[in-house]
């Protein structure tokens, strides 16, 4: 048998949730009842309300094919969340724990437990990654 270090050291691609009840409609509604609630937050409420006037139809959608993608691997989201989220001066790093238990609450409450660990899993990976782009600070480099 032939053991190759480098192989063992990749990290296997997630794969989609193959659950049953689990496809765009049901991720739809997970969106949607998510944001309803997210927009009453006395926190965040006031910044997304800012962010998004009008008409939230269209950016309910793009958050559907962003959980599609992150979930069915539909491929659906074609958006660079990085950028949206960097101009967001007015959050703080504690936002994303209302963030996060927002949507983990809402996740259980229409999934099963074993499928809304999942959207809470990775809910908490894109959450981390967010949180270093905008907060991490490297100290200067020291000269030689």
């Amino acid at each position: 048998m032939n053991f190759d270090p480098i192989d063992k050291a990749r990290p296997v691609a997630e794969q989609p949730l193959t659950n049953a009840g689990v496809d765009r409609d049901s991720i739809g509604v997970l969106v949607r009842e998510f944001y309803a609630r997210l927009r009453g937050n006395e926190r965040l409420g006031p910044i997304f309300a800012r962010e998004i006037s009008g008409n939230w139809e269209p950016h309910l959608e793009k958050m559907t094919d962003f959980w599609c993608s992150v979930i069915l691997k539909s491929g659906d989201y074609q958006g660079r969340p990085v950028p949206a989220h960097l101009k967001l001066k007015d959050v703080t790093e504690a936002d994303f724990d209302i963030w996060l238990g927002i949507f983990g609450e809402t996740a259980a409450e229409l999934f099963a437990p074993e499928t809304a660990a999942v959207f809470l899993d990775r809910a908490e990976r894109i959450a981390g990654s967010l949180k270093l782009a905008m907060f991490l600070r490297l100290p200067p480099r020291l000269a030689p």
